[in-house]
């Protein structure tokens, strides 16, 4: 697997690729080292399928991009791709709490298994786990810290 450190604004992301398809996006400070220790590190940025994903994720954070376009593979259980497919189709911009995800992928009463399959999102801003929030508007958790999760919220807020 290959990858590069991306600087966003609010800390580096790590970006891996592997087989054509993006398949990693995680804030470096939240990330096990020993992860990414047999990882090969793309520092000259050779990789046509990272410099995109890279020029991607700047449009984003400049505004300019509100979908992403990358070929992406995700590993994981039925339900979290299911979950991790409707985290796709919230709007930029827009919040939808766990049970409104619950409700949409056909799970009505799945509220905390939707957490639970947010939260092992391995694509964060690609798939936007920062969009959902708690039934009471609150934040809820983020692996990114709710500091990242308020500051994404409030930048596509504005940027609508």
């Amino acid at each position: 697997m290959r990858f590069c450190r991306y600087p966003s604004p609010l800390g580096n992301l790590l970006i891996a690729e592997e087989g054509d398809a993006v398949v990693y996006c995680q804030w470096e400070d939240s990330v096990d080292e020993r992860i990414i220790a047999t990882w090969e590190e793309d520092k000259e940025q050779q990789n046509a399928l990272l410099t995109v994903a890279c020029r991607q994720l700047t449009e984003y954070f400049a505004g300019k991009r509100k979908v992403f376009d990358l070929p992406i593979r995700l590993n994981g259980t039925p339900f979290q791709q299911i979950v991790w497919k409707g985290l796709q189709q919230i709007p930029y911009g827009e919040i939808l709490s766990y049970a409104d995800l619950a409700r949409q992928i056909g799970r009505h009463k799945a509220a905390r298994a939707v957490g639970n399959a947010n939260h092992h999102n391995p694509l964060m801003i690609i798939i936007p786990c920062h969009r959902i929030v708690a039934s009471n508007g609150k934040m809820g958790g983020y692996a990114g810290g709710i500091a990242r999760k308020a500051w994404l919220l409030e930048k596509e807020k504005g940027n609508e």
